[in-house]
């Protein structure tokens, strides 16, 4: 049965059950809780191999049962803001949603400043921005006639395995998707999604089967950063045919920063080749959230605000 369509922005939200980040003020918005349903009523999946990933823990049975999420489940279309949601945005004034699959603790230590630890041999899950960092009614350029710039830190403060298991089987995903998305993935490989993973420095774009090579591993003390540009699109016909017949897709370019420096980036539009998951939900038609994947036990903190950032976007 397909999900039904978001509550407004001005519905009422439950807050997410962290410590120290519970506020009477925050803002409305989708009620990620309610958005994500009880994945152990899905029926069995087919048995398939080509759906299990190298990265992280992710078994068969774990992306099929995604798979039959997002083939059932619309993304939320994207509404204005309100006035107070896109300050609370502007301000840098970003919480952690959590799921069920997060098994540790997440504290907000400030504006923007996250501090979190997953248990050892924890399976995969994610933490997302209560907020979208973009708002395609709202930071769209065809609306604000200029780019729009996303981005986000996280840094690895620890690696934790469990008895028995291997120091290689813990690590952490940074990215973004479009909502809703399924909890027991990380950013990257379903649709409307992209991330970078610590273990093996490989980056997915709504992506399965793999994954690109793309960086080093992420080392334990290092700090990395992921964003995205959003444009108009350079080519007059593009241009054309997003204003006439409306299909007002942006140019995207992705960047990487580790340890405050730039350490590549990509054309969103490369990944459109047949082996890849294709581009939907990415380009700047639906809202984006700031979303870490996390496998194993990991200590780790996110910076939503720029006074936090080891990169300066003015250098």
């Amino acid at each position: 049965m397909a999900e039904p369509p978001p509550p407004s922005y001005e519905a009422s939200q439950s807050s997410a059950r962290f410590p120290n980040t519970q506020r009477e003020d925050l803002p409305p918005y989708h009620n990620w809780q309610e958005a994500v349903p009880d994945t152990s009523t899905f029926p069995p999946p087919p048995i398939s191999g080509y759906y299990c990933s190298g990265t992280g823990n992710a078994s068969e049975d774990d992306a099929q049962r995604a798979h039959d999420f997002c083939d059932n489940t619309p993304l939320w279309p994207p509404e204005r803001p309100s006035p107070t949601v896109y300050a609370s945005v502007s301000e840098h004034d970003i919480r952690p949603v959590l799921q069920k699959e997060f098994i540790g603790e997440l504290s907000l230590l400030g504006r923007g400043l996250w501090q979190g630890r997953t248990v050892d041999r924890n399976g995969d899950c994610l933490a997302l921005s209560h907020l979208p960092l973009y708002f395609a009614a709202e930071d769209s350029p065809f609306i604000r006639e200029k780019s729009k710039m996303i981005y986000f830190e996280v840094k690895l403060l620890g690696l934790r395995a469990g008895p028995g298991s291997e120091s290689d089987s813990s690590g952490f995903s940074i990215g973004f998707a479009a909502g809703p998305y399924p909890s027991w993935r990380s950013p990257g490989w379903e649709r409307a999604s992209l991330g970078v993973f610590s273990d093996d420095g490989c980056r997915f774009v709504n992506d399965s089967w793999g994954g690109r090579d793309f960086t080093s591993p992420i080392n334990v003390g290092e700090t990395v950063g992921i964003g995205i540009v959003f444009t108009l699109p350079e080519n007059p016909l593009a241009m054309a045919d997003a204003l006439f017949e409306d299909r007002k897709k942006c140019k995207v370019e992705v960047f990487f920063t580790r340890n405050g420096r730039r350490a590549g980036g990509w054309d969103l539009h490369e990944e459109t080749d047949e082996e890849s998951g294709g581009i939907e939900g990415l380009e700047g038609d639906f809202d984006l959230y700031g979303a870490i994947g996390l496998f194993g036990g990991v200590d780790f903190e996110a910076y939503f605000d720029p006074a936090a950032w080891l990169w300066k976007a003015d250098r």
